[in-house]
């Protein structure tokens, strides 16, 4: 048998077809966390934030979205108090799953 067929032999190998996506799936669900519920102090903090909020401000934002937090820095580009979404750098983020803002 020539070297490069004998290699083959010993190469890894899936036993259980699918199972490599069913554990990363698996360890993913793991690591949600539910949404925060901020008490009245923190919720009055974050409104008066964005209030504050102007177009053309650079910030940080922490916010919720499919069972994790994110962090997202960008521009502001609208605040719609009307609809409750800021628009940042293109992505459009609901006021209730903001959890904190720094300006940049």
């Amino acid at each position: 048998m020539p070297p490069s067929e004998r290699a083959k032999q010993f190469m890894p190998f899936a036993a259980v077809k699918g199972l490599d996506e069913a554990l990363e799936k698996k360890r993913r669900e793991m690591l949600l966390v539910e949404r925060a519920v901020l008490s009245p102090e923190m919720e009055e903090a974050l409104n008066a934030q964005i209030s504050a909020l102007k177009k053309g401000m650079e910030i940080a934002i922490s916010h919720y979205r499919c069972g994790e937090y994110l962090l997202f820095r960008g521009v502001v580009e609208k605040v719609d108090p009307v609809e409750k979404y800021i628009l940042v750098s293109g992505e459009s983020i609901a006021f209730e799953d903001i959890r904190a803002i720094r300006m940049t």
